[in-house]
């Protein structure tokens, strides 16, 4: 049994979700985890409990962080959308008025909107690479630029698992001089002393809870289209690999955040309520609200699911049915996730370290969500 003990906050209202979090630890569905919910800018709920390896040596603590896989995604769209408010990013514009090497190969009409919304076409790379490449900047950027599409962009969705980070981020780079990471942490993290890094610091190893890797599905990982490859098996994916300095220090803007459920409650607070947080304004409202505007929409070639992508955040649809039109999500390779309901001026945030094989979230965090609108809905 795994120690079921929770800190933290959630009133006599928010029992329910106090309790579930309670069962997954003490049921052995949670190693270590952790909870958030803001509403209005307040933070409501804030729990965390469990331990922070598999060994059960180490607890987690108040200020334990953990690499979040995809739901950096979402810090690093955040970021595009910060700029783009500010008029550095024009979402509309070709990616090659800021990257002109991007144009190669049939490129010269990609929009950045396309990059945003997983319809680029890019899913991955098509020459052959290894884990090495993902920490090299130039090199995963440059090669993605020399590519072809896989598919005519624009016309369908196609999770780009890791290459969107880098396609995304090397707009920012262009754009405003500075790494996704160092605008990410200058200009949005920092002001809001929020603890989410792209790019972590050594000085910071200490607090990294370790990941449990997910079951691995009887024969192995198979992948039945060149697609799915590129997204995901070039390089392959090894959770092993969070463990390393080289992983914790890079910046890998779609997969490679370290935060915890606080941070990133506390950072989606700008786009729930309207562009400001914290008594400080990052975004005007229009600004946030360009997330809500549907990319694309249809059977994800990646994922093969439907979806619809707006700039870089999941839309209520058929994998979303508990969300509308003014709300949005994405989560996580192993169970992480973050739901941002503009309406309703509330973040919703879990992250763990025992891992299930999911991308887009699963029962442990839909279950919290659920009691916690339940309890908003009767208060």
């Amino acid at each position: 049994m795994a120690d079921g003990t929770v800190h933290g906050k959630a009133d006599e209202k928010f029992a329910a979700v106090r309790e579930q979090f309670e069962k997954n630890l003490s049921s052995g569905a949670d190693i270590g985890a952790s909870f958030c919910v803001t509403k209005d800018g307040e933070t409501i709920i804030d729990l965390w409990g469990g331990h922070a390896d598999p060994e059960k040596t180490r607890p987690w603590e108040k200020d334990t962080i953990v690499n979040v896989y995809s739901t950096t995604k979402t810090m690093t769209a955040l970021t595009a959308l910060y700029l783009a408010d500010k008029g550095l990013i024009d979402f509309d514009a070709p990616v090659a008025e800021y990257w002109p090497e991007f144009a190669a190969n049939g490129k010269k009409n990609v929009k950045v909107s396309h990059l945003m919304s997983h319809s680029a076409g890019l899913p991955g790379w098509t020459e052959p690479t290894d884990k090495d490449m993902l920490y090299d900047w130039d090199l995963a950027t440059s090669l993605l630029a020399a590519q072809a599409p896989m598919w005519e962009p624009g016309t369908a969705p196609g999770y780009h698992a890791l290459s969107q980070g880098y396609l995304v981020g090397e707009v920012i780079r262009r754009a405003s001089g500075r790494t996704v990471g160092t605008v990410f942490r200058e200009d949005i993290a920092g002001p809001l002393d929020a603890d989410f890094h792209i790019g972590l610091p050594a000085s910071e190893d200490a607090r990294v809870a370790d990941l449990q890797p997910p079951p691995v599905p009887a024969g192995g990982m198979s992948f039945t289209s060149d697609i799915k490859k590129a997204a995901f098996s070039n390089p392959a994916i090894d959770v092993m690999e969070t463990r390393t300095r080289d992983w914790r220090g890079a910046e890998i803007p779609a997969a490679g955040g370290t935060g915890n459920a606080r941070s990133v409650a506390q950072i989606h607070t700008v786009l729930a309520n309207g562009g400001a947080s914290g008594g400080k304004r990052f975004l005007s409202e229009a600004g946030c609200r360009k997330a809500l505007e549907c990319q694309v929409e249809g059977t994800d070639l990646v994922l093969d699911m439907p979806v619809r992508f707006g700039m870089g955040f999941g839309l209520s649809g058929a994998m979303s049915p508990a969300l509308h039109e003014e709300a949005m999500f994405w989560g996580g390779y192993g169970g992480s996730i973050v739901l941002i309901d503009m309406a309703a001026r509330t973040t919703i945030a879990y992250a763990m370290n025992r891992m299930e094989g999911t991308t887009t979230g699963d029962m442990r965090a839909i279950e919290l969500a659920a009691a916690t609108w339940q309890a908003l809905a009767a208060t």
